[in-house]
């Protein structure tokens, strides 16, 4: 009876750690209405905290078992979950925000330190001589595809910080949609923002607020963001 018992509670916890095994979970990313493929969609797994990047072609593959939770997130779309029945592979579909392109490059004001929070990505990017692996496998590929994609962000970040709308307002006689357009239109770069100080940026703002007013009012609107269709 015990015998029996035991093989019970043993065979009870193979199919439980086999239902959560971890495997690898395919699947592509689109767009809702326009079936447009998204490349460079952030991908999260919140319960193993493994990421990855939708590819040219809006596939992506990443590590993952029934129970998990994960996070698709691009900047100019609002954000979608999908917790995992199973793991058939499948299509995520992404809707558009209805706001302008200044808006939808809006990060959080939140530090971010890609090191700290993606350690594992770093680890696997690494390139070693004597490891054909590190350099051609897919993993270490998608790793420093990774790795160039937080170093974006982090630049991206760094000119919200400092290009703001209050800081842009106290400056020029702008406010709301024209604003925002402005904003857009004339937003610096990252190595522009390296090199200027805030004298500099100020003079920036100014000379550009000039040729701003200069375009005829057409022109001075900023196009709703669409995606679009691939062929």
């Amino acid at each position: 009876m015990k015998l029996r018992y035991s093989l019970c509670v043993l065979l009870m916890a193979l199919l439980n750690t086999a239902a959560h095994a971890q495997g690898v979970l395919k699947g592509r990313v689109e767009e809702t209405g326009t079936n447009t493929r998204l490349s460079e969609v952030f991908i999260t797994n919140q319960s193993n905290k493994e990421v990855t990047l939708t590819d040219a072609s809006g596939n992506f593959q990443i590590r993952a078992a029934t129970g998990h939770l994960l996070i698709f997130s691009s900047p100019g779309y609002v954000s979608d979950t999908l917790y995992l029945i199973d793991m058939l592979s499948r299509t995520i579909k992404l809707t558009p925000k209805s706001i302008s392109l200044h808006e939808v490059n809006i990060r959080s004001s939140r530090a971010f330190n890609p090191r700290a929070e993606y350690p594992q990505v770093y680890e696997r990017s690494k390139v070693y001589v004597l490891s054909p692996t590190s350099w051609f496998s897919k993993d270490a590929k998608d790793a420093r595809r990774l790795k160039r994609y937080f170093a974006r962000e982090v630049e991206e970040r760094h000119v919200d910080s400092i290009f703001t709308s209050a800081y842009v307002a106290s400056i020029v006689p702008l406010k709301g949609q024209e604003l925002e357009d402005f904003m857009t239109l004339y937003r610096p770069s990252y190595a522009f923002l390296q090199n200027n100080n805030g004298s500099s940026l100020a003079a920036y703002i100014n000379d550009s607020y000039k040729k701003y007013m200069s375009l005829p009012v057409e022109k001075r609107k900023v196009q709703h963001l669409h995606a679009e269709p691939q062929p």
